[in-house]
């Protein structure tokens, strides 16, 4: 069965009016844009600069996740090293691009503290007693705080590393 957006199937008159609208589209005078900020230089090195050790734990735990989901029921403890070297070494890396001035990861490095305490609270309740879905709730508001906090410090030290760095470029 042919495909409707197969221009082969289409009618000529629905190309015949596609063609015109991208010519007359290319002809039409350019539509000013604003400038896009260009980012100074380089990225951040890490202090073991030569080596790709962040993008190797990366690599590696991309890897043991495969192979512990390949697994089944016996690769739980390597998919959860997997996700974890992923996210070790991707927070490693969107950190010192941040704390770099290079690009603005400010959403997700604010929003990892307000999760991680999160998760800490309802463990540590969960070892205890049944957690009720009230308390996980209740939880809501302390994680907006934390998240807004750490937002705040982190956008104004994006900044004023943007600042330097574009001083020092």
């Amino acid at each position: 069965m042919a495909r409707p957006n197969n221009p082969r199937t289409r009618s000529r008159k629905r190309r015949s009016a596609a063609r015109a609208a991208g010519e007359q589209a290319r002809t039409a005078a350019p539509v000013a844009r604003p400038p896009r900020r260009e980012r100074q230089g380089e990225r951040p090195h890490p202090p073991w600069y030569p080596l790709p050790l962040s993008e190797l734990l990366i690599l590696v735990g991309a890897i043991a996740t495969v192979i512990g989901l390949g697994r089944g029921e016996g690769g739980h403890a390597v998919v959860i090293a997997g996700i974890g070297a992923v996210a070790l070494g991707t927070i490693e890396v969107t950190l010192r691009e941040h704390l770099g001035g290079y690009r603005s990861h400010t959403l997700i490095l604010a929003l990892l503290p307000a999760v991680a305490l999160h998760t800490c609270v309802i463990l540590l309740l969960a070892t205890f007693t049944r957690v009720p879905r009230a308390v996980q709730l209740g939880l809501l508001p302390l994680d907006v705080g934390v998240f807004a906090l750490c937002f705040k410090l982190l956008r104004a030290r994006f900044i004023q590393a943007q600042h330097r760095r574009s001083l020092a470029g």
